[in-house]
């Protein structure tokens, strides 16, 4: 008896090689942020200044460092294995869209109250906007 073998990362019409590589490597940075905020939460702000004193803290972080980026990478890791799912490019707008907010938000601030330094507040700028635009790019390609 033969056993077919199907690709693991099958691309559907109009799907390039290379918004299933987007997809994936922004999942596996989403999960590396969201085990790291679950994990070591202290140390996801640190670049920030910001210390955590207690429980109630530790939780926030947890909560939007580490369940958020694991949803993330979810949602990315599903878009790309399952291409031909009609759902996937509105989760996949929905990454890019967070990415985008997040930049967003760090603008305003720009206005508001400029960041000392260039890092870490701009440098994550522009990784937010470079993610953003990868990932809104792989929602376009079909």
């Amino acid at each position: 008896m033969m056993i077919p073998l199907t690709p693991p990362l099958a691309i559907s019409p109009g799907m390039s090689h290379t918004s299933t590589a987007v997809q994936i490597v922004f999942a596996v940075f989403f999960l590396v942020m969201g085990l790291g905020g679950l994990a070591a939460p202290a140390r996801v702000l640190r670049p920030f200044g910001i210390t955590l004193e207690g429980a109630t803290a530790r939780t926030e972080v947890r909560s939007v460092y580490g369940g958020f980026g694991l949803a993330m990478a979810g949602l990315l890791g599903w878009a790309a294995i399952e291409p031909a799912d009609p759902m996937r490019r509105g989760a996949t707008l929905a990454v890019a869209v967070a990415m985008l907010g997040m930049a967003g938000g760090r603008l305003v601030a720009r206005f508001v109250e400029p960041p000392e330094s260039w890092y870490p507040s701009w440098f994550y700028f522009w990784v937010e906007v470079f993610a953003g635009g990868a990932i809104l790019a792989t929602v376009t390609v079909t």
